[in-house]
């Protein structure tokens, strides 16, 4: 599925990264190592690096890896692009920062899992960012999963990151412009949770 959706010559959620990413600028700090899951066309971990990070991209979708390539590029910044199944294969290392952005392609149980991969492999006193759609999303179809059960609210990533220093949690709504994937206001969270050291 995913294969056959990037297979495309055009960027399908546009080449800047995710203005969560922008809005929250503060937290990629020049130095840190960044894991960006399922990355796609690599708009958010060439971000990531143009701010100065180490950065490793997961991503399954090898036309995806491709475009990410071509616009790491272009930027001239170096990531760490890999072919990677998240929800088949075991995350390796340890990173300051570990991103999720609309990942939103699996419903609770394979969202535990991945979340719980995705903390594994976040560096003692590090963060993870998570940024997707809320349950109202489903009435806006302006991207994302058809399905409710894969959209989050505050009261389930709180419950997934127990013991985790949550940092922001905020539902809220935006005129989002991202390529023709993401185009539309759109019911949107931002999640940002630092690990215990």
């Amino acid at each position: 599925m995913w294969e056959e959706r990037f297979s495309t010559p055009d960027y399908v959620f546009g080449k800047e990264p995710a203005q969560f990413l922008r809005d929250h600028e503060t937290y990629l700090a020049p130095g840190l190592s960044a894991l960006s899951v399922a990355d796609g066309e690599g708009r958010n971990s060439v971000f990531m690096a143009q701010k100065g990070l180490a950065v490793t991209a997961l991503e399954f979708a090898p036309s995806a890896i491709r475009k990410a390539r071509a616009l790491a590029a272009e930027r001239d910044v170096s990531v760490d692009f890999r072919q990677f199944d998240v929800l088949a294969q075991d995350f390796e290392g340890e990173y300051d920062i570990v991103a999720g952005i609309f990942i939103q392609f699996v419903g609770p149980v394979e969202r535990g899992k991945l979340f719980r991969q995705m903390q594994r492999v976040t560096k003692p006193g590090g963060i993870v960012l998570l940024h997707g759609y809320t349950p109202e999303q489903i009435q806006h179809g302006t991207g994302g999963p058809p399905d409710v059960r894969n959209m989050y609210t505050c009261k389930t990533l709180r419950e997934s990151f127990p013991g985790w220093e949550v940092l922001e949690c905020r539902e809220y709504e935006r005129e989002v412009q991202e390529g023709r994937g993401h185009s539309g206001m759109s019911a949107l969270i931002d999640f940002i949770a630092r690990k215990p050291a």
